[in-house]
């Protein structure tokens, strides 16, 4: 009898950066991306096995699925670490034996002993054992991968079949996994590696191809930490990708992660605009040298932080960039340098967060070390703009909150965030695809153009303004680009509101702190001194 697997996606906290919903309600869908790790996962399972997928980001978790499933697989992220215990929770309420896997797990597998099964590590590397396991009776224990050893070349195509396409804004796809990099807060190359690993050509063009034929088309994210951690091979992949989307009159259009250093390479720009690259996220983190230095971010120390991104613009790509507020080595000022610097690029989607430990980086070996960790709190949202400095920071607690609302209260103000979107508007040189038609506009596309219309003129007028002086100066004189300076514009619709809510958050912070002590951190050779 075949085993009837349900994969459950736990929740993101709905609240966040990430989360977009106002974006998802312009284009009608439930939440931004499917979770691509469990479709993966579905795909290196035997085929025999009869499978389901719930999304709880867009979908009910329902008594009858759990009932249907002889065996409930789940796991996820660090901002899905309440939810993924909560599905456990109810999972075993039902009877039913729970296999947990993904990156948190992997990281904190202390956190998930409730669970029957434990499954670390890349499902590349360990899925064998586990199936193994499983046809041998044993319905407890843990499993993990060696580090850094799967061969990707391996991974199946993802069981798109799965999905609804349309519940999603966007669907990803994997090129490669790991970066060659050191950042002391990053737990990519503790998961992953520094050693880039990629798939190769026919994989990515068998991938594509079948979230091609579920009728899917518009924007496909690469979830690459670092897409151009392996320059070479993502140089032989690009020719053959533009190719592909060439045959198909373009069906696609790209976004991905990738350091600041791609702005050194004229030559993989252009490629990547040819292949209809239209967003790239980078992480600046600071403007600060010293700041970029001690968190051995120094492949950004190497170059003028503005004149990199507005080469990135200069081939048609818009950046959207991470800035981390926090760190040991801040000095006062800190919210103007951002400032500056966020205007400098004139990047208008910042995300910027307040420095977080996470587990199993660099940076949680070193504060631990110091004993500078706070407790971890059990409803700990994993969202860094609203539950960062999860330790003593050697600044003052108050003082970083209140720079941090100061720069959200700067880059997000509607003038200064349309402003920049104008500058990129006007900056970004597209490049002309296939035949150079004018792109047909599908259904979706129509019904959310009149949703943006209702937003920026009727629901919120005080964007009418900015919107129709951005929208009116971009058709004029760089018209290619108004397609991306809509994306920009309707970003703010979620990003705007998020911007208020995190200050009011801050605001609620800051009298606590008002009426309380704070926690200093006294260096261990001061304490010993005493």
């Amino acid at each position: 009898m075949s085993l009837k697997v349900l994969m459950v996606f736990p929740r993101f906290n709905e609240n966040s950066f990430w989360s977009l919903r106002a974006a998802c309600k312009i284009y009608g869908a439930q939440c931004p991306a499917p979770p691509l790790g469990l479709i993966t996962l579905a795909a290196l399972l035997p085929q025999e096995w009869n499978m389901r997928l719930v999304d709880r980001n867009a979908q009910t978790l329902k008594p009858a699925d759990l009932a249907w499933a002889d065996v409930v697989m789940t796991g996820g992220m660090l901002p899905q670490r309440v939810d993924t215990l909560e599905v456990i929770r109810l999972c075993h309420e039902a009877g039913k034996t729970v296999v947990v896997g993904g990156p948190d797990p992997t990281s904190c597998e202390e956190i998930y002993e409730s669970a029957d099964m434990l499954v670390l590590g890349e499902a590349e590397g360990i899925i064998g054992e586990f199936v193994a396991a499983w046809n041998r009776g044993e319905r407890k224990g843990k499993l993990r991968a060696e580090k850094f050893t799967a061969d990707v070349t391996t991974s199946p195509v993802p069981r798109f079949d799965l999905i609804t396409t349309g519940n999603y804004l966007y669907v990803g796809v994997q090129f490669s996994r790991g970066c060659p990099f050191n950042c002391e807060f990053c737990d990519i190359i503790e998961l992953y590696g520094r050693v880039p690993r990629s798939k190769t050509n026919e994989q990515m063009l068998a991938e594509l191809q079948a979230l091609y034929d579920t009728g899917h088309r518009g924007h496909v994210d690469f979830v690459d930490d670092n897409l151009i951690g392996n320059k070479k091979a993502l140089k032989r992949f690009l020719p053959v990708l533009e190719q592909w989307q060439a045959e198909r009159g373009f069906p696609f259009m790209f976004s991905t992660e990738a350091s600041i250093n791609l702005s050194d390479d004229a030559q993989l720009l252009q490629m990547l605009a040819r292949a209809n690259f239209f967003a790239i996220f980078v992480g600046i983190e600071s403007p600060d040298t010293d700041t970029l230095i001690s968190t051995r971010k120094k492949q950004n120390t190497r170059r003028s932080l503005a004149e990199s991104v507005h080469k990135i613009y200069a081939a048609g790509i818009f950046v959207i960039a991470g800035f981390i507020v926090g760190f040991d080595t801040e000095k006062a000022g800190v919210a103007e340098g951002m400032i500056d610097c966020i205007e400098a690029t004139s990047i208008p989607a910042c995300m910027v967060g307040l420095l977080t430990a996470l587990p199993n980086t660099q940076l949680f070996r070193r504060l631990d070390k110091e004993q500078r960790l706070l407790p971890f709190q059990s409803d700990f949202s994993g969202d860094q703009c609203t539950a960062g400095i999860n330790f003593i920071p050697k600044r003052p607690r108050r003082d970083i909150l209140a720079d941090y609302r100061e720069i959200l209260a700067s880059v997000y103000a509607p003038d200064a965030y349309f402003d920049r979107v104008r500058t990129v508007a006007l900056a970004l040189r597209r490049p002309t695809l296939g035949d150079g038609a004018p792109k047909k506009i599908g259904w979706r596309e129509a019904v959310a153009l009149m949703k943006i219309m209702v937003q920026m003129n009727i629901l919120r007028p005080q964007l009418r303004r900015p919107f129709w002086r951005t929208v009116v100066e971009v058709a004029k004189k760089n018209p290619a680009a108004l397609e991306a300076c809509l994306i920009q514009m309707v970003l703010y619709l979620h990003l705007g509101p998020f911007a208020q809510y995190v200050q009011r958050d801050l605001d609620r912070q800051i009298a606590e702190l008002d009426n309380e002590p704070e926690q200093i951190f006294i260096p261990p050779a001061a304490i010993a001194a005493q």
